[in-house]
């Protein structure tokens, strides 16, 4: 390398450094300690070896790069506004402030080019094998023999404190396994946390873990300085195919700080105006002035636009062709991008007549089958638990992560990676996954599922054996706080169908929602199909809650409101209820959150503010239930753990019964 390439890589990277602690210093609140440290490897990475187009940052072969560690993103923002994507240096300038595009850590959707939401540790780890799952699924699906339109890899830096998260262990093992040969993770490897050094807690060989795991491991010594060292070793993890690729560069944490690097003062905390000037002239900066990005290296940095535009030229031209060749995957190719379902999709939708019982896990299994015929970007799995959850697509083969073969993804019991792949798997686009477990087990994927909510992605999540009605297998496996749980996550819409018909209903709604995710949350136990000749039919899920069964003999007196299995014994009360000249109206309410987006003609039409008299009936916490029931109302729920018996006594024992439905709604006329 001449002098003069080596003179400039310098000044670029030492470009980024002070960028970065000026922003973190003028917000007065950051992470300082990694953009110093890690902007060798993030300077070698985007400028010599990630495909992208900063005037195009959605452009579909793109490479995707996932900063997991995301407290450090001060470092992805200066990368951003260096190669030319659409954020100003007065956006840099607003780190951390209201209103700002650069947040503190990095939000998918807010910022120009931010490909993922990541802070909670470990996240991007999954999320990073997700995209590279999604683009080899795309790549078999798409790709013909002299006409590849689908081939980019997928980019991760990762810290200590992520490969301490279990996700990332979870994550690791699943991408070792399944061969994801276009994934590289670069491991910042600086024996610092927040807490001091990682000997306290974390002394572990990490590169021979992820060789266990199958993984290609490479290490740079000298991650400060090196940067052909970083290059080289780049070089080699793309050369292999068959293995995702570990590259562990060691590198000193707030590098050029004179009192604070290689402590965990760098870490989470400004480094100081008086540490700031000191770090500058460290690294040889000579320039006083905060913010200030040199001529020379800010051209280096904007060849990148050039490059990105050739690149997306290029594949352009080459997926053009490719379309006229194949029109019809053309077809798919725009609606899989874009999220809308092919002309009758739902036109092969099962359905069941009154008198049959069916489990609403296994009636949505046989709508998910049906969807899937018709649409060939749904694919995902379960947590070892395809026969419980009804998820397995019968008529598609095992995926293959190194041909993208297939549409069952087996996670293995890996619940939370599972949640943060489908992230993943969304954030890359072009497919719509799906992950499935107990709904107990949901507590294990909650970071996951909220930063779903969060970034809007439409994962759609799977939950079965409900409620207490599971029965023998007890309280451990049996949900009660889960529900006003996920219902309390602003932006996710949760379902809870109270028939086989209700249950592929909310299949058609999680498909035609694509802002935000979905959760399905299903029966074990057989249900009785509610009778759509003589009551209300299923598409009123689609409005969260509707009117089953009116009233007969005059307007209501009494509003029996119920979800999921529930719903058949708010229906066997109010027959009761009748018999003794109470006119009832049962609600059938699967979504609050659907609800609540209706009008408030259509709610007060549905819960009339004159009838007082309102019981909600739920297996699971009452939380929240005064909102629809009112001061007058009451709800039947649980307040207590289930108990392991068969699920109708469990169901009876705790008060879900006829005869206490009965009483308690009596004593509130």
């Amino acid at each position: 390398m001449s002098t003069v390439r080596e003179s400039l890589d310098e000044l670029c990277v030492d470009t980024i450094r002070t960028l970065a602690i000026d922003a973190v210093q003028k917000a007065n609140s950051g992470h300082p300690g990694l953009p110093l440290g890690a902007a060798p490897m993030a300077y070698v990475l985007w400028s010599r070896h990630l495909k992208h187009n900063p005037r195009d940052p959605l452009w579909p072969d793109r490479d995707r790069f996932v900063l997991s560690a995301g407290h450090g993103c001060m470092l992805w923002y200066c990368l951003l506004h260096l190669t030319g994507y659409d954020l100003s240096m007065d956006d840099l300038k607003s780190f951390r402030q209201w209103g700002s595009r650069t947040p503190g850590h990095p939000e998918y959707r807010v910022t120009p080019g931010i490909e993922a939401t990541t802070g909670p540790l470990g996240q991007g780890t999954a999320n990073a094998v997700g995209m590279a799952m999604a683009e080899r699924y795309r790549a078999g699906r798409f790709n013909r023999p002299g006409q590849e339109i689908v081939n980019h890899r997928t980019f991760a830096i990762v810290s200590d404190g992520d490969l301490m998260e279990g996700v990332s262990g979870e994550a690791g093992s699943l991408a070792g396994h399944l061969g994801l040969g276009k994934l590289t993770y670069l491991y910042d490897s600086n024996h610092v946390s927040l807490d001091g050094p990682t000997s306290m807690t974390f002394t572990e060989d990490v590169g021979r873990r992820y060789e266990a795991y199958g993984w290609q491991v490479l290490r740079v010594e000298d991650g400060n300085t090196n940067l052909d060292a970083i290059d080289h070793a780049l070089h080699e993890a793309e050369s292999d195919p068959s293995r995702p690729s570990l590259i562990i560069v060691r590198t000193t944490i707030g590098y050029g700080s004179p009192h604070k690097a290689g402590t965990s003062e760098a870490h989470g905390s400004p480094l100081g105006e008086e540490e700031v000037v000191a770090t500058k002239k460290a690294l040889g900066w000579e320039h006083e002035e905060p913010f200030y990005v040199p001529a020379d290296a800010l051209e280096h940095f904007r060849t990148a636009i050039a490059r990105g535009k050739e690149h997306q030229s290029d594949w352009q031209e080459r997926f053009d062709a490719w379309a006229r060749s194949n029109p019809d995957l053309a077809d798919e190719w725009r609606r899989s991008s874009s999220g809308e379902p092919p002309a009758g999709w739902d036109a092969d939708l099962p359905s069941w007549k009154a008198g049959e019982k069916e489990a609403t896990r296994a009636a949505a299994g046989k709508a998910l089958n049906a969807i899937a015929k018709k649409v060939p970007w749904v694919l995902g799995g379960d947590a070892d638990l395809s026969v419980s959850t009804s998820t397995k697509l019968k008529d598609e083969a095992d995926f293959d992560g190194r041909t993208g073969g297939g549409r069952n993804i087996h996670f293995g019991v890996r619940e939370h990676a599972m949640a943060g792949i489908a992230n993943g798997m969304a954030y890359h686009g072009g497919v719509r996954p799906f992950v499935a477990t107990f709904f107990c087990f949901s507590d294990y994927m909650r970071p996951s599922v909220r930063i779903a909510a969060l970034s809007e992605l439409p994962v759609v999540f799977v939950w079965t054996h409900d409620s207490i009605g599971l029965g023998e297998d007890g309280p451990t496996h049996q949900p009660v706080e889960h529900l006003a749980s996920l219902r309390a996550m602003p932006g996710f819409t949760v379902i809870r169908p109270a028939d086989p018909n209700e249950a592929v209903e909310a299949w058609r709604v999680a498909i035609e929602h694509r802002e935000g995710p979905v959760g399905l949350v299903l029966s074990r136990q057989k249900l009785p199909v509610i009778d759509a000749s003589k009551l209300a039919g299923p598409a009123g899920l689609a409005k969260g809650a509707y009117v089953l069964a009116e009233s007969t003999g005059g307007a209501p007196r009494l509003i029996l409101i119920a979800s999921g299995s529930e719903v058949a014994l708010a229906l066997e009360a109010r027959q009761k209820l009748e018999s003794e000249s109470i006119p009832t109206r049962v609600v059938s309410m699967p979504s609050w959150e659907l609800f609540e987006k209706q009008d408030r003609k259509y709610r007060d039409e549905v819960l009339p503010p004159a009838v007082a008299a309102r019981l909600s009936i739920e297996a699971g916490s009452i939380l929240g239930w005064a909102r629809w029931v009112g001061d007058r109302g009451a709800s039947i729920g649980l307040e207590r753990f289930g108990a392991s018996a068969p699920g109708e006594i469990v169901l009876k024992e705790l008060g879900f019964n006829v005869e206490n439905v009965v009483a308690r709604a009596k004593a509130l006329l």
